[in-house]
């Protein structure tokens, strides 16, 4: 049996994850024992419900089981994406230290495009007030020090609805 065979065969979903994911499409259950919960609605044991999750997360179905603020209703209301030229020879090292900065809610390396787009390096900042994610990139910029060549804050004028992939459910087969 090939990997790409075995691969397949360890991320076909079953019945039960798939009620899991339907399950838990909006959110876990805003609960002290989410995983109990969900297994009382979907009659299986807490135990197994987490070992599914497990399991769809080690086989690559779902990528992790994490919270999700509404960052608005934190008062965050200024996001910031904040984007950066910086030395190719650097940008790994320099991406990962932008990365774990305890502000940067997310971090990642696009490619540029000459001439019209020199940044490199984009990292997203949110702050209570426009003066808060200025601050923040002037951190970032201080960090990068003479491994950046230009930089600049795209603001979000607009919010989106971000949501990941859903299940519907399936129609009966005849």
């Amino acid at each position: 049996m090939s990997t790409s065979t075995l691969k397949s065969e360890q991320t076909k979903l079953t019945q039960q994850d798939r009620d899991l994911i339907m399950a838990t499409q909006e959110g876990l259950p805003l609960v002290s024992d989410p995983w109990g919960e969900l297994g009382r609605q979907l009659n299986m044991p807490a135990e197994e419900v987490l070992s599914r999750f497990r399991h769809m997360q080690d086989t690559g179905v779902i990528r992790r089981v994490a919270a999700v603020p509404d960052h608005y209703k934190l008062g965050y209301r200024y996001n910031g994406m904040t984007v950066w030229d910086v030395k190719d020879d650097a940008i790994d090292e320099m991406g990962q230290r932008v990365g774990d900065l305890p502000f940067v809610s997310h971090c990642y390396r696009r490619p540029r495009h000459l001439p019209y787009w020199s940044f490199n390096l984009f990292a997203m900042v949110h702050g209570t007030s426009r003066s808060e994610v200025e601050y923040k990139a002037q951190q970032i910029q201080a960090l990068l020090g003479d491994t950046c060549a230009n930089n600049t804050i795209l603001y979000s004028s607009a919010i989106l609805k971000k949501t990941g992939l859903r299940l519907r459910k399936q129609k009966p087969t005849p």
